[in-house]
């Protein structure tokens, strides 16, 4: 089977996966803010990514979003490894 890799290329969002600075040491992907929006998470007033997380799992106490909890466990990942004294 041989690809285009022009097609290939042209069906991958770059953009999606772009940092964004929304707040004091926030940083979010345009993808997760994206998501975020959708359901009416306020992200602008966390002050770390602990305080995002924590909203969105409220959320998904709730209710079983899938996306959500993709995005939460890629924001505690980036959370952990920014935030931890190695």
């Amino acid at each position: 089977m041989e690809y285009n890799i022009n097609d290939l290329l042209d069906t991958y969002d770059f953009n999606s996966n772009f940092f964004k600075e929304v707040g004091p040491n926030l940083l979010l992907t345009n993808k997760e803010i994206e998501i975020l929006d959708k359901y009416n998470i306020n992200y602008n007033d966390c002050q770390s990514l602990k305080e995002l997380i924590f909203k969105i799992d409220t959320i998904l106490t709730v209710e079983d979003i899938e996306e959500l909890e993709i995005i939460a466990k890629a924001i505690a990942t980036r959370d952990y490894y920014q935030n931890t004294n190695k």
